[in-house]
């Protein structure tokens, strides 16, 4: 939804944001729109541009110069607006900005974005940061019983991903006395029966509790509770607001829109409403006589920087990008740390902000608990596709037909060189865990990222190697605006629409994540400040685990059953160890046909049983 005028006043970037004349240098009085601040506003206007922006990924094969790209670009440019300058006198005197759009798609900027600033000097910050993790100190000292601290946290997003992972592995951690999870009723549907019922946050717990394989002792920390992020106070009953005002010492919020394609209506109410409703929510409880609260724990995500060229995104400063967000939810989580900003310095509240990279499963098993989403999608419908190929039915016409669909579904928009930021989820629940009990962490910013990153000819490799499948490496902005709509129409034609319209959400999700020049996270807070180990996750390791994960485990999603999946995942992690014991290496590192027969020597497949001895 791109219909500005019909948002309501409080989700108008202008709360954030303001726009800047290029000539003056001051700030124009103009309604931001939630569309020009994206970066497909902003190209492939112009066939010049197109071209151009072929050019330099084929520079960037050739060269692997990052830098190199960057001066040929600019180069480029300040060559094109000579050239207009020549051609506008030729004409008369034209206008020579108006002569470089039309011939070469160079647009003149005339005002440019940034995001408002509180109004507190660097030292008056600094003064209210040190302040507040003096507080947080001495709360956490005040809750020391012996050795242990007796945490007691309230987490939103439990059932996601990352908070599964965070609920067993603080359910375990004897520094946690106690886990409140906030769930919603669900509504279920049985494809069998066809009959609906809605699971109560007590059913649900219990299913959660069994899927995540906890014992009694670790199972008996924790407690469910009825909640809504997208609801004031998160939707949790007076009743309990009052008990947990007596006991917590945290929150941790987690919940969280992940869908890049989400309209800005939609990103916003998960992303910033629901931050605001949690920051409410911890500071009330912050503020009530002889609170026990310590800090409030905001996960957000490492693309609140958007894009940036390669340039260093850095943990301490967040400034808009020259070249724009990639789509609504970096945006919306980036308003999202403003908001999470003023909490701390206009009204006290005490907390960290954590920003992951982008999550994959666990870093020795890949075990993800079915989670489907990000690059779980790309991995799971190219190894459905490959499945398709190695096994074609019907006749000759038929198979033919289906050898073709197999192919034009390999082909991929994505630069060689590019880099994708991969951190496993056991990193990220421990640096939750870990930014609970320092108090040097509240006022931070930290980046739960890598500093190995994984390049799309990398993965392209370990895709061949696990899946079997020649993924075809397309130049992006050539995909975006000529291979992608032809390849969906002639699927179209193939009556195959489904097909095409996932390939096409795919391309839109992953597609500018995968040009040249990606930014660079930078790290170094989680091991400085949280003391997170210095050795972070092997990327490529981890990612060929997330293949072999996914084929054998999740047969490329076609398991869906939690209970299932869980049941799955507790015998793979079992059976990795074993591999990894007798071979005397981590399982990542192990050939993938010497792992295959390690997994089909132990395993009956597909029914996913140990073979007997």
């Amino acid at each position: 939804m791109d219909a500005h005028d019909s948002l309501p006043a409080e989700m108008s970037p202008s709360h954030y944001l303001e726009k800047v004349s290029v000539a003056t240098g001051k700030v124009l009085d103009e309604e931001i729109r939630p569309e020009e601040l994206l970066v497909r506003a902003h190209r492939d206007f112009h066939l010049a541009d197109i071209q151009a922006r072929r050019f330099m990924s084929l520079l960037m094969k050739q060269t692997g110069d990052a830098g190199l790209v960057l001066r040929r670009m600019r180069e480029l440019r300040r060559l094109g607006r000579r050239t207009s300058k020549t051609v506008a006198r030729m004409l008369g005197g034209r206008d020579p900005s108006r002569v470089a759009e039309v011939l070469f798609g160079l647009k003149q900027r005339h005002a440019y974005f940034r995001f408002k600033k509180p109004a507190y000097s660097g030292a008056e910050i600094a003064d209210r940061v040190a302040r507040l993790r003096r507080e947080a100190a001495g709360q956490l000292a005040a809750r020391r019983n012996g050795e242990r601290p007796g945490l007691r946290v309230l987490v939103t997003g439990g059932t996601g991903f990352v908070g599964q992972e965070l609920l067993w592995q603080a359910a375990q951690d004897d520094d946690v006395a106690e886990l409140v999870v906030l769930i919603r009723p669900k509504e279920t549907h049985d494809r069998r029966s066809g009959q609906r019922r809605v699971l109560s946050p007590t059913e649900r717990g219990e299913r959660l509790l069994e899927q995540l394989g906890l014992d009694a002792a670790a199972g008996a920390k924790l407690r469910f509770i009825t909640g809504d992020v997208e609801a004031p106070g998160l939707g949790v009953a007076e009743s309990d607001r009052e008990r947990l005002g007596h006991t917590l010492t945290h929150v941790v919020h987690s919940a969280a829109s992940v869908a890049f394609d989400d309209p800005y209506p939609d990103s916003f109410r998960a992303n910033v409403i629901g931050t605001r409703h949690a920051l409410r929510f911890s500071h009330a409880l912050q503020t009530a006589p002889a609170s026990p609260f310590v800090a409030h724990v905001g996960i957000e995500t490492a693309y609140i920087h958007g894009r940036k060229l390669r340039q260093i995104a850095g943990e301490d400063e967040v400034v808009f990008p020259l070249d724009f967000y990639n789509n609504y939810y970096e945006l919306t989580k980036a308003m999202a740390t403003f908001e999470t900003e003023r909490f701390m310095l206009e009204e006290g509240l005490r907390l960290v902000q954590l920003c992951p990279a982008i999550v994959i499963g666990d870093s020795r098993s890949g075990n993800n608990r079915g989670d489907s989403k990000v690059i779980n999608a790309p991995v799971n419908l190219l190894g459905r596709v490959q499945r398709v190929l190695a096994h074609p039915e019907g006749g000759w016409l038929e198979r033919s037909k289906t050898t073709l669909l197999g192919h034009l579904a390999a082909i991929f928009p994505a630069d060689r060189s590019a880099q994708l930021n991969m951190i496993t989820v056991d990193r990220v629940a421990a640096g939750i865990l870990a930014a609970m009990k320092r108090p040097q962490a509240v006022g931070e910013r930290i980046h739960l990222a890598n500093d190995n990153r994984v390049t799309a000819a990398e993965m392209r490799q370990i895709l061949h190697e696990e899946i079997g499948i020649g993924l075809f490496l397309a130049e992006p902005t050539v995909h975006r605006n000529f291979t992608g709509p032809a390849l969906g129409k002639l699927l179209a034609g193939l009556k195959q629409e489904r097909l095409a319209s996932n390939l096409a959400r795919l391309s839109t999700i992953f597609g500018n994540y995968s040009e040249w020049g990606q930014p660079v996270h930078a790290v170094g807070k989680d091991v400085a400040v949280l003391g997170l180990p210095a050795e972070r996750p092997n990327a490529r390791n981890a990612f060929r685990m997330l293949c072999r994960h996914n084929r054998h485990v999740l047969e490329f999603g076609q398991v869906r059953d939690p209970s299932e999946i869980a049941r799955r995942e507790r015998l793979w992690r079992q059976l990795v160890l074993e591999i990894e014991e007798r071979s005397g290496a981590p399982a990542g590192v192990i050939p993938a046909a010497d792992f295959r027969q390690a997994v089909e020597s132990r395993l009956e497949l597909p029914a996913f049983e140990r073979r007997r001895p």
